[in-house]
């Protein structure tokens, strides 16, 4: 990474990491994917439980192999070969996971967390229920307010998830938000953590590389 971007990225997500810590997160900033895992590898009980809220972020950090290899049992509702009753049940189970690790659609400036869910899963994991919840996002994911959060989701977010998850919505074709209203619409549920909530263990990792979408 050249240097200077990478000045860049300290400097913003050291900001950052301040203010979640302000809002009563337990929030750490890592220069890189692989100090990131590390830490997520420190912060899981090595024998409980871990539920995956579906994130690219997580994905790419290559943490979950790890954890499995220790010993870890992992509850993804994401892996292939499922029955849909199968998928429910494993999301139901994740809400009661020692850990549950996710990314977040955007962390805004001031240090709110900001995501949007087509089923709701992953945001109410997020909140409560978990013995401890664990989220990760690289510095493409800081944004300025509450507004450019809304605005990151809409118009990068959405639109590469949609077409990860090949649905049929309108923003596949145009590369935005066009507030669907079919079945596979997966924009339903919209939850801004503005602090800590009080029953939750809750650990923000910001990661100075650009991670997932």
């Amino acid at each position: 990474m050249n240097e200077h971007v990478s000045w860049h990225n300290d400097l913003v997500g050291e900001r950052v990491t301040e203010a979640l810590r302000r809002n009563d997160f337990d929030a750490v900033y890592c220069k890189s994917a692989a100090e990131a895992a590390a830490e997520i590898l420190r912060l899981v009980p090595e024998t409980g439980t871990v539920g995956l809220g579906g994130s690219w972020t997580v994905k790419e950090l290559g943490v979950v192999e790890k954890l499995k290899a220790r010993g870890n049992t992992i509850l993804d509702h994401g892996a292939p070969g499922l029955e849909n009753e199968e998928r429910v049940r494993i999301r139901r189970a994740q809400l009661t996971a020692d850990a549950f690790l996710t990314g977040s659609n955007a962390v805004t400036m001031d240090g709110r967390l900001v995501n949007t869910d087509g089923s709701g899963n992953r945001v109410a994991a997020m909140i409560f229920g978990p013995g401890k919840v664990i989220v990760v996002a690289g510095v493409n994911k800081i944004v300025r307010d509450i507004q450019e959060a809304e605005e990151r989701i809409r118009k990068t977010a959405a639109p590469i998830n949609n077409r990860r998850l090949n649905l049929p919505n309108p923003c596949v074709k145009t590369g935005e938000c066009m507030d669907c209203q079919g079945p596979t619409r997966i924009c339903n549920v919209t939850t801004i953590v503005h602090k800590r909530p009080k029953l939750t263990e809750m650990h923000v990792i910001i990661v100075g590389e650009e991670l997932g979408f």
